[in-house]
């Protein structure tokens, strides 16, 4: 959620969209070829500039005709009523006379009358005038798309475009076509083409692009996910995970007493923990960092109906959880929430994490109430408020996530983790509400707990990012190598820190080098390749971007992070697809 630490393990990278949005958000960053990588949901509330349902005037410049290629400007109708003024002798006039006169009945909504002008048209023209015949095209596939022909419109549209490759108009009405005959493939490769030949800037576009890419990436991710091969994290990440919970009994160190089975062996000795529980293997496990053994162990515990079941199931359903496998985890997490008898603590670690598991698909109502019920049988337990509060900056309800902060912090006081995170939830209401006084306010509160706390990586961290809003680059790379000094396994860091070099001094060298760094240090971090495919698409390295964005989905932890990085993959394909058919390439940093 909320923090640079991996606390949600369903979430990949453990940041929240809105929080790398923050990072990188200002435009020096993002080349414009880049927008719907980047800046994709900034599309999701425009209107667009209207719906280009006019046929086109004359493709030829003619009297009356202000655009040379017939193309109306943004947000007006083509002229859709100049006539000839002399007699028409030559086949060109004739046509054009038959398109005007189509046009005319397009504009009164008679279309089946516009298809005949239209057809007449086309039949009249020379076949050596293509840019005219083209738009004559074009004018009918505009009139087939009202009466929803669609395979028709895709037809007349492919026929302009082959005599005008460039022809926005026909690309976009047959993307369009492509989308309603469920042609998603073919209709992104049209609609990728109209964004880079209109620059990315208009939200018409924007928006069926961003549309046909997560309808692709559901389509894959459901798929793929289904049957990948469960990858553990890196042990950075899972003990990451772990730091985020002070009050999680399956997280602490085997007690001494924990360390010996009830029986003893024939001597009186403790048995070797080798000999006892599969709970507490796993537990040792643990302590080993010998994560792939855990489940196992765990499993043998359940099944035997062992004295630590619940605690084992909790511990299998949260490795469940940090593999991807919420099917899994589900069903062991409900049943320990549903044991009354169970140590109260168990029960609320386990609503904590079926609550963010179903905030990661996407259910906020149930995820809310799974943290309330852990508020109500556990009201002592700092873990509930920290999470919730993380929630509830999710869920934009800044004013709620303070009050559970605070109420952490009067728990914990000696949490560091939620007084950082309180500063970000009134530093982005701050900032995201233009409020500069409070912005100052809470710099001053970051100041304040790198001051009180140190050694807390995550106050540096965030600190970091709300100084690159800022736009203080300096003392914001300052705070990410503090982090690296606390944390020097900790690959997040690294990507953070080579954001910030693109941004500050444009410096793609160094801030490749510092992501690759990331990589090296933790070869599972999917933030680092899908952060490198961004910046290689933003390049114009679309190969490259393609082979990072296909490493990242194969460490996807959860099905809406791996159908994300698909439309990422998908766009970059797109573009390759798009560079090659028409010889265009976006704007490149």
């Amino acid at each position: 959620m909320a923090s640079s630490k991996p606390v949600e393990p369903q979430s990949g990278t453990g940041l929240p969209r809105w929080q790398l949005a923050l990072l990188v958000g200002t435009p020096i960053v993002l080349g414009v070829g880049a927008v719907y990588l980047w800046n994709r949901s900034k599309t999701k509330e425009s209107k667009g500039t209207g719906e280009r349902k006019t046929p086109e005037g004359s493709a030829s410049p003619v009297q009356g005709q202000d655009c040379q290629d017939g193309s109306a400007p943004a947000g007006r109708e083509p002229d859709l009523v100049t006539e000839p003024t002399m007699t028409a002798n030559s086949p060109l006039d004739r046509a054009q006379a038959a398109k005007n006169k189509g046009n005319k009945y397009f504009k009164a909504g008679k279309y089946e009358n516009a298809i005949q002008c239209y057809t007449e048209a086309i039949a009249l023209c020379p076949t050596e005038q293509k840019t005219d015949l083209s738009t004559f095209y074009q004018n009918r596939a505009a009139a087939y798309e009202q009466q929803m022909k669609w395979t028709e419109v895709v037809q007349d549209c492919c026929q302009a475009v082959e005599m005008n490759p460039r022809y926005i108009k026909a690309l976009f009405r047959r993307a369009k076509a492509l989308e309603k005959l469920d042609s998603k493939k073919a209709c992104l490769e049209d609609v990728t083409a109209v964004c880079i030949l209109e620059a990315f800037q208009n939200q018409q576009s924007m928006l069926l692009a961003d549309k046909v890419l997560k309808q692709l990436g559901k389509e894959k991710a459901k798929d793929k996910y289904k049957n990948r091969e469960p990858m553990m994290p890196s042990p950075q990440f899972i003990k990451s995970y772990f730091s985020s919970f002070t009050d999680d009994i399956i997280s602490q160190p085997l007690q001494k007493g924990e360390k010996k089975d009830e029986d003893k062996d024939k001597e009186g000795e403790a048995a070797d923990v080798s000999e006892s529980s599969g709970y507490l293997k796993a537990k040792q496990y643990m302590e080993e960092e010998n994560y792939d053994k855990i489940i196992s162990e765990c499993t043998k515990e359940v099944e035997s109906g062992g004295r630590y079941t619940a605690e084992a199931l909790l511990l299998r359903a949260t490795f469940y959880l940090l593999i991807g496998n919420a099917t899994g985890a589900q069903p062991d997490l409900d049943r320990v929430i549903n044991m009354q008898d169970a140590n109260v603590k168990l029960r609320a670690n386990a609503l904590i994490k079926r609550g963010s598991m179903y905030m990661q698909q996407q259910q906020p109502m149930l995820s809310t109430q799974d943290f309330n019920m852990a508020a109500d049988i556990d009201t002592r337990n700092p873990d509930v408020y920290h999470h919730r509060g993380q929630l509830k900056i999710l869920l934009d309800q800044v004013d709620e996530a303070v009050g559970d902060f605070d109420e952490c912090i009067v728990l914990r006081p000696d949490s560091a983790l939620a007084q950082a995170q309180k500063c970000f939830a009134l530093y982005r209401q701050a900032y995201t509400g233009n409020n500069p006084s409070q912005v100052q306010i809470a710099m001053d509160g970051f100041e304040d707990v790198i001051r009180r706390f140190p050694k807390c990586a995550e106050g540096y961290a965030l600190y970091a990012q709300a100084l690159t809003d800022q736009q203080h680059f300096g003392k914001a790379d300052e705070m990410y190598d503090k982090c690296i000094e606390l944390e020097p396994d900790n690959a997040t860091t690294y990507v953070h820190k080579g954001l910030l070099q693109l941004q500050w001094k444009q410096d793609l060298d160094l801030g490749l080098e510092l992501i690759g760094k990331a990589i090296e240090i933790d070869n599972k971090c999917d933030f680092a390749y899908e952060t490198m495919g961004t910046i290689e698409v933003q390049r114009g390295n679309l190969d490259r971007a393609i082979d990072m964005f296909n490493k990242a989905i194969n460490l996807a932890k959860s099905e809406m992070e791996m159908a994300h990085l698909y439309s990422l993959c998908d766009a970059a394909y797109a573009q390759t697809e798009v560079a090659r058919k028409y010889g265009l390439k976006p704007p490149t940093l």
